[in-house]
C-alpha cells in the first residue's frame, strides 16, 4: 500500500514540477502582454487568451497537487486540535464521500460539453484568438481524473496515519 501511495505521489508531484514551470509562463505572459499594451500600444488577443489558457490548467491541476500537500481548504482551527487518529479518520472519509463523488459528477459530466467542442473543433470567436479550443477543455475530464488518483494516494496515506497513530 506504501509502495502505491509513493507512486502516485511522484505522478502527483511531477505534474506540480509542470504546474510551476507554467506558472512561470504565465508570469512572462503576463508581463508581456502588458508590456505591449502600455508601453507599445499593441496588444495580442491570443496572448490575451493564453493567459487563461494556463491559468486554467494550473486550476485544474493544482486542486490534485494541493490535496496531496494539505494545501486544501478545511476548518484548521477545529481540525488542528483533533488527535492524529480521528484527523486520519476525517480525511478518508471526506475524501471518498465528499471528494470522489463531486470530481466523478465533473469528469462524467464533463464529457458532452468536452464532445461538442471536439465534434465542432471549436476555435476561439476572437479575431487573432487561439485556434483549438477544445484542446484546454479536454483537460476538464483529465483533470478530474488526476485529482481522483490524487484522492487516492491521500486516501492510502491517511490510512497508514491511521494505522501509525496511538
Amino acid at each position: 500500500m506504501q509502495k502505491i501511495e509513493a507512486f502516485i505521489g511522484r505522478i502527483v508531484d511531477a505534474v506540480g514540477i509542470v504546474l510551476a514551470v507554467l506558472l512561470v509562463l504565465m508570469v512572462l505572459n503576463v508581463s508581456f502582454d502588458v508590456m505591449m499594451r502600455y508601453v507599445f500600444q499593441a496588444s495580442s488577443v491570443g496572448m490575451q487568451e493564453l493567459e487563461w489558457h494556463f491559468f486554467s490548467l494550473i486550476i485544474l491541476y493544482g486542486t490534485g497537487f494541493a490535496l496531496r500537500h494539505e494545501g486544501h481548504v478545511r476548518v484548521d482551527f477545529i481540525y488542528d486540535r483533533m488527535p492524529a487518529k480521528r484527523k486520519a479518520l476525517i480525511n478518508i472519509f471526506g475524501t471518498i464521500f465528499m471528494l470522489m463523488p463531486l470530481a466523478l459528477l465533473i469528469f462524467f459530466g464533463s464529457f458532452e460539453y468536452v464532445n461538442d467542442a471536439l465534434i465542432t473543433n471549436e476555435i476561439s470567436e476572437d479575431p487573432g484568438g487561439l485556434p483549438y479550443r477544445w484542446l484546454i477543455k479536454i483537460q476538464i475530464p483529465l483533470s478530474m481524473a488526476f485529482l481522483m488518483l490524487s484522492a487516492t494516494g491521500y486516501i492510502l496515506k491517511n490510512i497508514q496515519k491511521y494505522k501509525e497513530a496511538k
